[in-house]
């Protein structure tokens, strides 16, 4: 079988194939077939054939590959199977024998549909011959009319060379003039910048770079314009480095040449980025600068090996010691003030310019650059007050002084003044960073002066502290700062309203610790004051004056009749109309207090050592109010804290030695005052509560107990008198101490002054009773009026001995009072008070004495009655006090013997003032002979006395 296959490989290879190639030669098979099925493609009998179409679609693919080394027979020859069947051969042939008859005979009919398209595109390759033959001949006349035209015109063509040659050479000469003068322009631009012709060198640079443009074919000029490039970089470069200087001190001049040089670069809004990045890098830098210089630490001073790793801002902060804070603090202000300075006069030279042009690019720029810098001012305070704020935060103040405080305070005030004037910004960082450290040094500030002021009242000893007739709190050094405030603070609106957010100095531009007045509602006003712009425009900062000022020395304590000599030059410029209005002021709210009716006297205040200080302290509170403002409720509150310590300690010390009865020498404001005190400030053996302070101790040295100076009569006045000039001070500061706070925190600074001012003056009645309860031996008075005989029949034209005690007793005391009043100034209403506490002892104890008559008769009620006329007339007499106050308390009581059974019994439920021991002496007397009465009166008694325990 396999030699078979071989043959008719072979003869296949003789075979030339047809295309297309679908099958063999009928001549080159001879097989013995039925006489049914012939290979002859003639003899195949057409039934049962398939249309064209399916037999196309029979055609293997592989028939239709374009492949060269593609073999039909090989192809037929691999899908013979291993052993042959001649059925299967000869029919698989008939099947290619119709494939290739249909195949062929669509390619003859393919053939046949193109022949007429064939034949045109014959005809258009004649067509092309023809026209090319055309062609050729043209070309051979022109070349042979040439050849004639070059021997015509060869004379000519070259003189028309050399001409040409001519204009080029000219051409060249000016090149190379233009190039030399190019190579020329360096010096030129040169002494341009260097006379600060910013616009004429950019001009001139953008005149060589046309020039170098249209010469660039030239090699050199080539290297040129890059060099010329590198000379407007550089120049550009130089244009930034005068641009950021503008950032410490702007000239007008110089920075209208840089705008005029950034027009003709077309960079008008690239300069005015790239001047807000310098702002901000003026502004970090120059923070940074000044705190790495007053830093002290060893670690904090570059050296070559650190320079790379710089500290960060904050940590430079806390590496300040607290000797360099204030220097490092007034420094950086004074430099952030000249950057804000400038920016500021920036901003109005730009907002000054004639904004009309027909240009619309040019009103875009313009348009570009005062939105640019009104956007920029907020952003640039916030860089501002960032800086102070973390240099702020990471200081250490706890330990600072009062007066050094206030200077930082005072420099922060400045600069929030600042603020509010360049940007209308109410310098929300620094005033919370300023919250917190002044929250944090008042809280232990006030604890240390409530212990001070302790210590003080401890060691007093209440002596009179000589002080001018025409002392006031102003002439205090500590209330300095606040005279203007106080003289004009009620011609503004209240303080924390947009329009007097801040508060500025007198127009002289006093010390940070001096004067204090509204900047904003001033310059809103068109007032002397403010305008920082504009008074230091020129030169200096608001941070210049000397923050250590020397204290003038007060002229408190000299005698005569001058007025204080402490009040510095800058009140003396003050119109006097000014000063009238504030002295009217003051003497109204002097002559508004609890003492209406009395005149201001000729002499001096009573003070003491220690309500002087306390007076400077309250200078001190109002300055930290004033410049406080969100902390400024804590601070007055604080300072009445001060005032409600002294009276507290002033009752303590000189109230508890009352040997009578205090029920009726006490109001309801004191008593109810002395309760809060007590349990809100006074702190009790158990508590350990740090906000409250220890009751202090009476010194040793302070005698109440001598008989001589009237119980230490000269102790007391000089105590309850300088605790009612301190409530006088308060009331002349309570209008300034409202304007300081917003109206939902004004109710308890006016429960304050309605209550425990008020109850200052109320603190006299039971100290001053004190002395005159001591002033008299009541026992020994009482032992000798239980000696009288009241039953007596006939009515005596002598009065009793006991009076005469009285009296004498009362003659000693004026005598001492007399004595007492040379040292110490007593005054009307404190000699009336005392006389009128003497009459209330010595009427209580003789109707105390009455009451303890165990019989009286008609003629003893009327010696009773004698008696007390003879004192009458003799006290008013000494005391000079008329009528004698409680004259009715003894009257009414004696009066009552006469009153039938009847009336007793109503007469004692409406005399509710005498105590159960009173009527019940009265009753025994009374209804004597009449046990019932007696007894039915004595109940009612104990009936009301039960009604007034419940």
């Amino acid at each position: 079988m396999d030699e078979l296959k071989h043959k008719i490989l072979g003869l296949l290879n003789k075979q030339t194939p047809k295309i297309p190639s679908m099958g063999f030669s009928d001549a080159n098979y001879q097989f013995l077939q039925p006489g049914t099925l012939s290979i002859n493609s003639k003899t195949v009998t057409e039934v049962n054939r398939p249309a064209d179409q399916d037999i196309l679609e029979s055609i293997e693919k592989a028939y239709f590959s374009v492949s060269e080394d593609f073999d039909i027979c090989r192809f037929e020859l691999s899908k013979l199977p291993e052993y042959l069947d001649c059925d299967d051969i000869q029919r698989d042939f008939k099947r290619l024998k119709q494939q290739h008859q249909v195949v062929a005979n669509k390619v003859l009919q393919l053939i046949l549909e193109q022949t007429a398209n064939c034949e045109e595109e014959f005809l258009r390759v004649l067509e092309v011959r023809d026209r090319l033959a055309e062609t050729l001949a043209s070309c051979r006349v022109s070349r042979r009319e040439l050849n004639v035209a070059e021997h015509q015109f060869s004379s000519s063509l070259s003189i028309l060379a050399n001409y040409r040659k001519r204009k080029l050479v000219q051409n060249l000469l000016n090149n190379l003039n233009t190039i030399k003068t190019l190579h020329c322009t360096g010096q030129r631009l040169q002494e341009l910048l260097s006379e600060e012709n910013y616009a004429g060198a950019i001009e001139l640079l953008q005149e060589c770079q046309a020039a170098a443009n249209t010469y660039r074919h030239f090699t050199c000029v080539a290297s040129l314009t890059n060099k010329l490039q590198e000379t407007l970089q550089d120049t550009e470069e130089k244009l930034d480095k005068v641009l950021a200087q503008m950032c410490f001190y702007f000239d007008s001049v110089r920075y209208a040449k840089l705008q005029s040089a950034y027009k003709l670069l077309g960079k008008t809004q690239i300069a005015m980025d790239h001047l807000h990045m310098h702002y901000s890098s003026a502004i970090y830098n120059t923070a940074l600068n000044i705190v790495r210089v007053h830093a002290t630490s060893a670690d904090v001073h570059e050296t070559a090996a650190d320079v790379s790793e710089r500290k960060p801002y904050d940590k430079l902060c806390l590496r300040i010691e607290e000797g360099m804070f204030i220097p490092c603090l007034v420094e950086l202000c004074k430099s952030l003030f000249k950057i804000v300075l400038s920016y500021h006069q920036l901003r109005r030279w730009h907002f000054s310019l004639d904004d009309s042009s027909d240009d619309l690019e040019d009103n875009f720029n313009v348009q570009y650059v005062k939105q640019k810098l009104e956007s920029g001012l907020m952003k640039m305070w916030h860089d501002v007050q960032s800086k102070v704020s973390v240099l702020l935060l990471n200081g250490n103040l706890a330990s600072y002084k009062f007066d050094q405080f206030v200077v930082i305070l005072g420099v922060v005030h400045r600069l929030m003044e600042v603020g509010e004037e360049f940007c209308g910004s109410k310098s929300d960082d620094l005033q919370e960073s300023i919250r917190k450290q002044s929250f944090n040094y008042f809280k232990n500030y006030h604890v240390q002066r409530l212990d001070e002021l302790r210590i003080f009242l401890e060691n007093e000893s209440w002596e009179l502290c000589p002080v001018k007739a025409t002392f006031d709190v102003l002439q205090l050094q500590e209330f300095k700062p606040l005279r203007s405030i106080l003289k004009t603070y009620k011609m503004k609106p209240y303080a924390n309203t947009p329009d007097c957010s801040s508060s500025n100095n007198s127009q002289d531009g006093s010390s940070i610790v001096g004067e204090r007045t509204d900047l904003l509602w001033h310059l809103h006003r068109g007032s002397f004051s403010g305008n920082y712009f504009l008074r230091y425009s020129e030169h200096g900062t608001p941070f210049d004056r000397s923050l250590d000022e020397s204290v003038v020395q007060e002229d408190i304590l000299a005698t005569g009749d001058e007025g204080g000599g402490y009040f510095s030059d800058e009140t003396d410029d003050e119109s006097e109309e000014l000063k009238q209005d504030f002295v009217d002021d003051y003497d109204n709210i002097q002559r508004s207090s609890p003492e209406k009716k009395e005149k201001r006297p000729s002499k001096s205040p009573i003070l003491t050592n220690t309500s002087l200080s306390l007076l400077r302290q309250i200078g001190k509170y109002l300055q930290m109010s004033q410049l406080l403002r969100p902390i400024a409720f804590d601070v007055i509150m604080c300072m009445t804290q001060l005032f409600d310590f002294y009276l507290y300690t002033v009752h303590l010390f000189f109230a508890s030695d009352l040997t009578v009865a205090s029920a009726a020498l006490y109001s309801l404001k004191l008593n109810g005052t002395l309760k809060r005190i007590a349990d809100s400030l006074i702190l009790d053996g158990e508590s350990s509560d740090f906000s409250k302070i220890p009751k202090p101790h009476l010194s040793p040295i302070v005698d109440l107990n001598r008989s001589d100076t009237l119980h230490g009569l000269s102790e007391r006045v000089a105590a309850v008198e300088s605790l009612i000039f301190l409530a006088k001070q308060y009331e002349f500061l309570q209008g300034y101490l409202e304007y300081l706070l917003p109206p939902n925190n004004k109710i308890l600074l006016q429960q304050f002054f309605q209550q425990t001012i008020v109850a200052s003056t109320d603190l006299r009645r039971p100290i001053y009773m004190c002395v005159a309860a001591r002033a008299f031996d009541l026992r020994q008075n009482l032992m000798a009026m239980s000696k009288i005989n009241w039953e007596v029949k006939d009515v005596m034209s002598q009065h009793n001995s006991y009076i005469d005690v009285f009296l004498r007793e009362v003659q000693i005391f004026r005598i001492r009072l007399e004595e007492i009043s040379s040292g110490i100034p007593v005054s009307g209403d404190v000699q009336n008070l005392l006389w009128e506490s003497i009459a209330h002892i010595i009427t209580h104890t003789l109707v105390q004495g009455f009451s303890e008559a165990k019989r009286c008769t008609n003629g003893g009620r009327a010696l009773m009655q004698l008696d007390f006329t003879q004192f009458l007339s003799k006290f008013e007499k000494i005391s000079s006090l008329r009528p004698v106050p409680h004259r009715e308390y003894v009257e009414n009581y004696v009066k009552a013997y006469y009153l039938p059974d009847s009336e007793l019994e109503r007469w004692i439920r409406e005399h509710c003032e005498y105590s159960s021991k009173h009527l019940y002496g009265l009753v025994s007397c009374a209804c004597q002979n009449n046990k019932k009465t007696r007894q039915k009166l004595i109940q009612l008694i104990e009936e009301l006395e039960r009604s007034a325990q419940r």
